[in-house]
């Protein structure tokens, strides 16, 4: 694929799945004028009327296969996790570049799969962890990269959702691959790992709860709170948080701080909100603000990889970090607070 092979038209992309985040990402790509949704695939009706409204020209599917045998220039996979590995390593095989929802694999050797299926046939692959992409976090990261807040030593941070998911499959530990820590804290996982420009992790301890009894043997049962310390081989410590149904008195609560020998600065979520955040800088006992809300931040990982896609780039190098990321969620899994049935 090059860039003469748009020649300044929009990518012709199918969605694999439609239901709320994939409609969401489907309509911020079309927005965006870099991409035409020209086939859906869903195995609901509802889904795929509902997804029309926004893509009304979109020829209509139920599988991959279906999908796969259109002329696309690439593919969104918005499926159960289960499914994202398979599904994105024969969306590759047959040369199609993917954006897959997170998780892009169950485990460490499923990321694995799909990222050298990627590398051998030189296409571009990308994960919807679009937290990167809020300013908030993209001031911080500014600052970091400017050495602005020193040496970073400490990173606490926290994703706990007043909520359960609403889907049985998110509860068998066979088709999620886990409970809130590879729901939620892969965003902080991957968070913590680009904003330090992914250190090495030396050690990794957790602790797992389902309805508030510890797991100290991981079989069916998936974790509906998790904490967990990483090590880096800077010194840094990351410490992280993650629930499903927490108390919390609010929606949720998102925090991604940073603390260095020379500041601090933090991403918070504003009175509970899924959506709105703030950014803020700390210099001892003062802090100042830097970013507000409102910020359309929730499709942009998906049009990043749409405007890699028009211009025709091949696999980038940056999705083998996707590895390090699954590798400590594995690590979260199976520390010695968290055995792992065989």
């Amino acid at each position: 694929m090059s860039d003469q092979d748009f020649h300044g038209k929009p990518a012709r992309v199918g969605f694999l799945g439609v239901g709320w985040i994939g409609r969401h990402r489907m309509e911020a790509m079309i927005a965006s004028g870099l991409v035409e949704a020209v086939a859906l695939a869903d195995p609901s009706s509802q889904m795929l009327l509902a997804a029309s409204k926004a893509a009304p020209r979109a020829r209509h599917f139920r599988s991959l296969e279906e999908l796969l045998a259109e002329d696309l220039d690439g593919v969104v996979i918005a499926t159960p996790s289960s499914q994202h590995s398979e599904q994105s390593v024969h969306a590759l095989r047959a040369g199609i570049p993917v954006f897959c929802q997170k998780p892009l694999g169950r485990n460490r050797e499923e990321v694995i799969a799909v990222v050298d299926a990627a590398k051998a046939v030189d296409r571009l692959l990308s994960v919807d962890l679009s937290y990167r992409h809020t300013q908030a976090m993209r001031r911080i990261k500014d600052l970091m990269n400017a050495q602005e807040l020193g040496t970073i030593t400490a990173v606490d941070l926290t994703f706990h959702n007043a909520y359960g998911p609403d889907k049985p499959w998110f509860y068998d530990r066979r088709l999620s691959g886990g409970g809130c820590v590879i729901d939620l804290g892969v965003h902080l996982i991957d968070l913590a790992l680009w904003a330090l420009d992914f250190p090495e992790v030396v050690t990794v301890e957790s602790h797992l709860m389902s309805q508030g009894q510890p797991i100290t043997r991981i079989a069916e049962e998936v974790e509906d709170f998790a904490a967990a310390t990483l090590q880096l081989a800077s010194g840094s410590v990351v410490r992280l948080a993650c629930s499903w149904r927490l108390n919390a008195g609010c929606d949720c609560v998102i925090d991604a701080s940073f603390y260095g020998t020379q500041g601090g600065a933090a991403m918070r979520n504003v009175n509970g909100s899924f959506f709105d955040f703030i950014a803020e800088r700390f210099s001892g006992t003062t802090s100042q603000r830097l970013v507000d809300p409102p910020d359309e931040w929730g499709g942009r990982a998906a049009i990043s990889w749409a405007k890699r896609l028009c211009e025709g780039k091949g696999f980038d190098p940056a999705a083998e970090r996707l590895i390090a990321v699954a590798d400590v969620i594995d690590r979260i899994y199976t520390s010695p607070r968290a055995e792992k049935v065989s």
